[in-house]
């Protein structure tokens, strides 16, 4: 009796241990890139996988919808997916162009709301201008390596035969990014490659047209799950909002800036304490996000200690001059690389003539901005750069001594030669005095004053 009541509740135990096993729901979390792709997008979505992971996501699902952005956090975030060991999905909410296309064939799977596109991945700058072969190599390279990194499916044939096929295939990959590839049944040379999401289906780029990122869970079986998204906090968005290239160029600015008009007006002044500030909020986020070390800080003041030496210290600009400000554009520029490594001397070498580029464009625009209106900012008295004092006429300033305009008329005595400049003496008082005709006077000649003009009077024998 006892050996059966152990085995009923063994058995009762087993099944309800099993009931909560099978009733563990799976998690889906969701990473958003709803904009341009930068570093404030490449950031987020770091976090958002490693808080995945770290709560033991079984998917991740990329809700996405950019226009592109730069191709070296389109590359990390395309190398993070394929690395990454959780199944990593991508529902497509409308656009998927350029470096968002890269990113999205990166994925396991693809998913596209009715009236979405994928494609268009040709490298362009911030004007649209297309770049050059080598940037189009390397993004064809990179487009063709990302789809053959999905691997291959079975399928079989009209005849019955089982042969392998790209699950996405490389040559449409490539020929999103060049114009003049040609691939049967896709496109023609001289047209770039985009899908509709229905096109992208019939070409394998796309697993299934949902309304929704639940729907998607749905068709993927994936039912019922917990889906969860990372919780942008408020020191997220100032972070982002810092790290965007457009304040980080103005901040650039006003560093420039307010060195420059720092030393037109000696002493610590409203310009020092902006170039302060903008150095503050320039490197803090850098260096929080890990992209700025130490490293790159000590050698941005190193720069500016060299500077302030080479002006106030050693006379003339040389070597000191130099150095300093060579130390300052690479502060600036090696602070803004997300990865410094000399692994890859290539890519190392192409991110920071980029960074370098930028930091140097921004410098230069500030100098000619500051020296445009350095007059007019120095000189406001509103501003309180210039002197409020004015030395008027009308109170009795006057920059040369004009008690000598009361001797015209006066008959006086030449004090030295003549010739024609010299003095002369008029009662008791010695004048700088001029020959009014030229006329070499000897000295102990006695003259006649006959007019004042610049300080001096004027003399006849």
């Amino acid at each position: 009796m006892k050996r059966l009541v152990l085995s009923c509740m063994t058995a009762l135990l087993c099944a309800l241990t099993c009931r909560g096993e099978d009733a563990r729901v799976p998690v889906v979390y969701k990473v958003e890139i709803r904009d341009e792709i930068g570093a404030p997008v490449w950031r987020l979505a770091r976090r958002s996988f490693a808080r995945a992971m770290e709560e033991g996501a079984d998917y991740i699902v990329i809700h996405m919808n950019t226009y592109g952005g730069r191709v070296d956090y389109a590359d990390s975030l395309r190398s993070m997916i394929l690395r990454c060991p959780i199944p990593v999905w991508v529902f497509i909410d409308n656009n998927a162009a350029s470096a968002g296309a890269l990113i999205s064939i990166a994925c396991h799977r693809i998913y596209m709301r009715e009236g979405a596109s994928i494609g268009a991945a040709t490298v362009v700058d911030a004007t649209g201008e297309v770049q050059s072969e080598k940037m189009q190599s390397y993004m064809r390279t990179m487009m063709r390596s990302t789809a053959q990194a999905r691997g291959m499916k079975t399928v079989v044939n009209s005849n019955g035969d089982t042969i392998a096929r790209w699950r996405r295939d490389p040559a449409i990959a490539e020929a999103m990014v060049d114009a003049d590839l040609e691939v049967e049944g896709v496109t023609v040379p001289g047209k770039l490659v985009s899908f509709t999401a229905r096109e992208a289906m019939e070409h394998g780029f796309c697993d299934g047209i949902a309304a929704s990122i639940e729907e998607m869970t749905r068709m993927e079986g994936v039912v019922p799950c917990e889906l969860r998204a990372y919780e942008v906090s408020t020191l997220d968005a100032i972070i982002g909002f810092l790290m965007h290239p457009i304040l980080q160029g103005l901040l650039i600015m006003v560093i420039v800036g307010g060195v420059y008009f720092e030393l037109q007006t000696p002493g610590v002044g409203f310009p020092l304490v902006a170039a302060m500030t903008a150095c503050a909020l320039y490197f803090a986020p850098l260096y929080l996000e890990g992209l700025a070390t130490h490293v790159e800080i000590l050698l941005f003041v190193a720069g500016i200690v060299l500077l302030l030496l080479e002006i106030f210290v050693i006379p003339g600009f040389g070597v000191t001059g130099v150095a300093g400000i060579a130390c300052i554009l690479g502060g600036l520029a090696l602070a803004g690389i997300d990865d410094f490594s000399l692994d890859f001397a290539g890519d190392f070498a192409w991110a920071l003539c980029r960074s370098l580029f930028f930091v140097l464009s921004c410098a230069v625009i500030s100098l000619l901005l500051s020296l445009r209106l350095g007059p007019m900012v120095l000189g406001s008295r509103r501003l309180g750069f210039a002197l409020r004092a004015a030395e008027r006429v009308e109170d009795g300033y006057v920059g040369v001594d004009t008690a000598a305009a009361g001797e015209v008329g006066r008959q006086g005595v030449a004090f030295t030669d003549l010739r024609p400049s010299g003095k002369a003496r008029v009662g008791d008082e010695i004048y700088d005095a001029v020959s009014n005709t030229g006329a070499f006077i000897p000295r102990g000649t006695p003259v006649r004053v006959v007019k004042f003009q610049a300080g001096q009077v004027y003399v006849e024998r």
